[in-house]
């Protein structure tokens, strides 16, 4: 990997600091203005275009797109209050069971 995690958190980072900013000057203390629903509807939206531009298997599209879904994963986090840190521990709690068996685990939540 060219580009590590840190890239990652150092845009988590960003966009928390920017939750204080003014939103007539930072898209994205904008979509943090404008609460969970709204950032959880923007991040649907470039879902859809990722899923879209895999279909049409454009390699830069899709690059591009996956892009803004983490970017607006992350501004979706923040605005549930949901840090990133959180989100690694439980992939990293998930790592010693199988996908089958961590997926039947989540039918008794």
């Amino acid at each position: 990997m060219t580009h590590s995690l840190t890239t990652l958190a150092k845009l988590a980072e960003t966009i928390a600091a920017r939750r204080g900013a003014s939103p007539e000057t930072s898209y994205t203390a904008k979509l943090l203005h404008k609460g969970v629903d709204r950032c959880a509807k923007k991040f649907g939206e470039e879902a859809v275009e990722l899923v879209i531009a895999a279909m049409e298997r454009e390699p830069r599209h899709i690059t591009a797109e996956a892009a803004d879904v983490l970017y607006h994963f992350l501004v979706l986090l923040t605005a549930s209050g949901v840090s990133i840190d959180e989100v690694m521990a439980e992939l990293a709690a998930r790592e010693s069971q199988s996908g089958l068996s961590e997926k039947a685990s989540r039918k008794d939540r």
